[in-house]
């Protein structure tokens, strides 16, 4: 279970901020469970108190009653293994929370592509605790589990009607269809052919003229239409 605690004095961010949580959160199967507060109250106190796993907290600087910054303190003080993200709206505090002992995963200035850099935040916060992203279905009686990082690309078989998981390991061919398979992944993923779909983050380089990238393993693929050329670039 990932705990994400949550701290905004100001309740459309602490809006924004769920819906971020529950975007990334939906597309990995993980259990989670989202702590919202608008201050640094006592409440929030008891759950910094409390043994719960994988704890991400995502606090504000500034609230009516006390300081991000000194909340950080307290729960380094009781806890030292939980990540912590500041999101605010006053980059000018960078330099303060800098000065700090307590470590910290990002600092975010809400104003400048804030719910982009809480998403890769988030990423590597899971990343920290160990936990992959991994797609989860059942498809003809077998259950599937495939870690993110693993899937070099997912192509469509037209012949058998069926799609191809490609990995580092194995080649899965599954009854899902390319819109289904692409809901359950990453934004890592891109479209680079009405029917493939490359994870970008495995690819090491793109030469455009023979139209073939190269994953980070050497494995390469020609499902490159120049109609996607700008997702892939």
């Amino acid at each position: 279970m990932i705990n994400f605690i949550v701290c905004d004095d100001i309740v459309k961010d602490n809006e924004k901020i769920k819906n971020v949580i529950s975007k990334y959160m939906m597309k990995n199967k993980l259990e989670y469970k989202t702590h919202i507060f608008s201050d640094y109250n006592d409440e929030f106190i008891e759950i910094v108190k409390k043994k719960l796993p994988f704890k991400i907290y995502i606090l504000d600087i500034e609230t009516p009653t006390r300081s991000g910054i000194d909340i950080a303190r307290i729960i380094r003080h009781k806890d030292v293994d939980s990540v912590l993200i500041f999101v605010t709206g006053h980059e000018e505090l960078s330099n303060v929370v800098m000065k700090h002992d307590f470590v910290f995963l990002s600092f975010i200035n809400k104003f400048d592509n804030g719910e982009e850099r809480l998403t890769k935040a988030i990423d590597k916060a899971l990343k920290m605790f160990k936990i992959r992203q991994t797609i989860r279905f059942k498809d003809n009686g077998i259950m599937y589990s495939i870690p993110v990082d693993d899937i070099l690309y997912i192509t469509r078989d037209s012949i058998d009607r069926k799609c191809i998981i490609v990995t580092d390991y194995n080649e899965f061919k599954v009854g899902k269809n390319l819109s289904e398979l692409e809901k359950m992944v990453t934004d890592d993923f891109v479209k680079t052919h009405r029917a493939c779909l490359i994870n970008k983050k495995r690819v090491t380089s793109f030469n455009k003229s023979k139209r073939i990238v190269t994953f980070d393993n050497g494995m390469k693929s020609d499902l490159i239409s120049t109609r996607f050329d700008k997702e892939l670039i």
